[in-house]
């Protein structure tokens, strides 16, 4: 007899996150799962790949009210909806304010727990094998959703995420298990969470390798990205955690080396008009180009000569690992969950975290194409789907 499953996640933009979870849904075997997605928006350009075998639940208006501006929400008569917005931004500032936060993650998980009580139930006349929230905060699957077992997944490094470690202790408390996805996030999690320790069990990443792969030849980059020069590529948010706004310093010591480089960057977000700064301060403006938000992101990447993930931090970066399964070299920063990402020098390329470490490692990597050639080998001789991962969900 068919299990049901049901997955709760935000939206199905374009994110690391979200296109592991498209993963994870085309790896469920419709054959054990009856699989339910519940999404608090219908948005995102990822909407259309949801897999066929996966019923998407109706909308419920009172959770779109999480991610729209309280003007709007107000207007539509969500009153006390947006109140309790309102009450956790004030306690979020206030606590953070007494801590000393500079990159404060508590406006997210007290905006879920403060508007929680106030939410409908999800799928209230079902009571499911098992339910998992797959983006924090993990309130409402733990207090909306009858299950007999319930997951919540860690995407985050959470050594560079200031929290409510109390507050948090009891929200990740509420599940039978807790889904990392990798051993160094695991650690970093358990370094702020040690008493979770039970709870922790490794559910890698699962990416969609045959719709990577298809998409990856829809059509062509070369207006873009034209083929002169050696193409570097970087994707994710415009935000500090990705390091975008170092680029253009990192490029221009590469271009001073006298490498003919031209550094595209795929994604969107608050620190846009940063980085379009830094380029100008550089004078990189014909050798640093924001492509932004690209809803196919692989031909872009089978064009490239070599992907970079600069990151300050990450849990583990997806587009990394879909670079690597479309066999391209790849180069990321010493961030504190590198040496799970990839085998330093067999599959990547870990390089230092300052511009002029990481620089010099890039173009020492670009002057060995014997190195490349060797690193492309590697990687196609790897499975990065990941899709057995799946099946830890019934252990």
């Amino acid at each position: 007899m068919k299990k049901s499953l049901l997955i709760v996640a935000h939206a199905l933009e374009l994110g690391g996150a979200e296109r592991s979870l498209i993963g994870l849904l085309d790896a469920l075997d419709p054959a054990e799962w009856n699989v339910e997605l519940f999404l608090l928006r219908h948005e995102g350009e990822l909407m259309t790949h949801i897999p066929s075998h996966v019923r998407l639940l109706p909308e419920i208006p009172a959770y779109t009210v999480l991610a729209r501006p309280m003007k709007e929400t107000l207007k539509e008569g969500h009153i006390l909806l947006t109140a309790a917005r309102m009450l956790g931004k004030k306690a979020a500032n206030t606590f953070s304010k007494k801590h000393g936060y500079t990159e404060s993650g508590v406006g997210l998980e007290y905006s879920h727990k403060f508007t929680c009580p106030l939410m409908p139930p999800i799928a209230p006349e079902k009571t499911y094998d098992l339910a998992i929230s797959f983006l924090t905060p993990h309130y409402f699957v733990a207090q909306k959703v009858r299950a007999k077992q319930k997951i919540a997944w860690i995407h985050t490094d959470y050594s560079r995420v200031q929290v409510d470690v109390a507050s948090e202790t009891k929200m990740w408390g509420a599940y039978d298990r807790i889904a990392s996805i990798s051993d160094a996030v695991t650690a970093s999690f358990l370094q702020t969470f040690p008493t979770l320790a039970e709870k922790i069990v490794l559910i890698e990443n699962i990416l969609p390798e045959m719709l990577i792969r298809k998409q990856a030849e829809e059509f062509s980059v070369e207006k873009e990205m034209p083929a002169k020069g050696i193409r570097l590529l970087s994707i994710g948010r415009y935000c500090t955690a990705k390091n975008f706004d170092n680029v253009p310093e990192i490029c221009a010591k590469l271009c001073g080396a006298g490498l003919d480089v031209s550094w595209y960057i795929i994604g969107f977000g608050g620190d846009e008009a940063l980085i379009q700064r830094k380029i100008a301060e550089a004078g990189m403006q014909e050798r640093v180009i924001l492509l932004g938000k690209r809803d196919n992101p692989y031909p872009y990447i089978r064009a490239c000569d070599l992907y970079v993930q600069p990151s300050r931090y990450e849990g583990k970066s997806v587009t990394v690992r879909e670079a690597q399964l479309l066999g391209k070299p790849v180069v990321i920063t010493r961030y504190t969950t590198s040496a799970s990402q990839l085998e330093d020098g067999v599959d990547g390329v870990i390089v230092p975290m300052d511009n002029a470490g990481c620089a010099t490692g890039i173009e020492k990597l670009l002057r060995d194409p014997e190195k490349m050639q060797n690193l492309q080998a590697a990687c196609a001789d790897r499975d990065y789907s990941n899709r057995a991962e799946a099946e830890k969900l019934t252990n």
